[in-house]
């Protein structure tokens, strides 16, 4: 609704680079898997999945950074799915790979700020993402001291300018994300992330390498998603459509979203 009828907060830039999402696939497919995504010069790589072993992850990211090169960067996110002590343990396992951050390695504030004393001396960021967008109170990780950066999404976080505000007051480096969004919600993330005033990492915005089809063209373009709004294409909408009860479901929910911000 922001995006779509709300004017937005200027762009400084006209372009994003853009990170290459390494899923948690088998160490001998990651190399595949990069290549979807020609020119990026960064890697968020997926650890920690229910049913695999720390060895897994351990084997995971060093064929990514093999496949990037020294030059590369390579950051893992763990979903929150380690407590203290494994998230320890697997930072270190993980340290020989230059990593350029670990992205939600704890579920909760407490345990980040934690673990961030614990590995601090290592010289790896800890940066926070669903711990973010998920609290009643996106400060918070910033008041703790439980987080070197900041992983955004603005559809969660309100929108873009809401967005921007919540990082502007936290003082800390961003990283604008997706959550797997169609090319319409990858350009809502690459307007945040073209409002920022500092761009220090590489966006997680190239999802839409992952996807088989889309309601438009939103992929990188040499390791860059190029900001602007995108216009889907009439015979991919027809395409795509969402079922009855879905759209039905979507339209309920918008309502919902209205009442609440039409409210006094």
């Amino acid at each position: 609704m922001d995006f779509a009828w709300r004017p937005q907060p200027a762009s400084v830039r006209d372009a994003v680079p853009v990170n290459a999402t390494v899923p948690a696939v088998p160490a001998s497919d990651a190399a595949a898997v990069l290549s979807r995504f020609p020119g990026c010069r960064t890697a968020k790589v997926k650890v920690a999945e229910p049913g695999q072993v720390l060895a897994d992850d351990v084997a995971r990211v060093r064929a990514v950074r093999e496949a990037l090169g020294p030059e590369g960067r390579v950051r893992v996110d763990a979903n929150g799915a380690w407590n203290v002590d494994e998230a320890e343990r697997a930072v270190h396992a993980l340290a020989e790979f230059d990593l350029e951050y670990a992205e939600q390695p704890c579920a909760d504030v407490a345990e980040l700020a934690e673990l961030r004393r614990r590995v601090k001396y290592m010289g790896i960021p800890i940066a926070a993402d669903e711990s973010v967008r998920k609290a009643s109170d996106p400060l918070a990780v910033a008041r703790a001291g439980a987080a070197d950066l900041l992983v955004v999404k603005a559809q969660p976080l309100g929108g873009v300018a809401r967005a921007l505000s919540i990082v502007t007051e936290a003082g800390l480096p961003a990283v604008v994300s997706s959550a797997l969004d169609t090319a319409v919600g990858l350009g809502q993330g690459a307007a945040l992330a073209a409002a920022l005033p500092d761009l220090e990492y590489d966006c997680g915005l190239g999802t839409a390498a992952l996807f088989v089809d889309d309601v438009a063209d939103r992929l990188p373009v040499d390791g860059a998603l190029p900001v602007g709004r995108v216009t889907p294409d009439a015979a991919a909408l027809e395409r795509l459509a969402a079922s009855d009860d879905r759209t039905a479901w979507w339209l309920a929910r918008l309502e919902r979203c209205h009442a609440l911000l039409s409210a006094p």
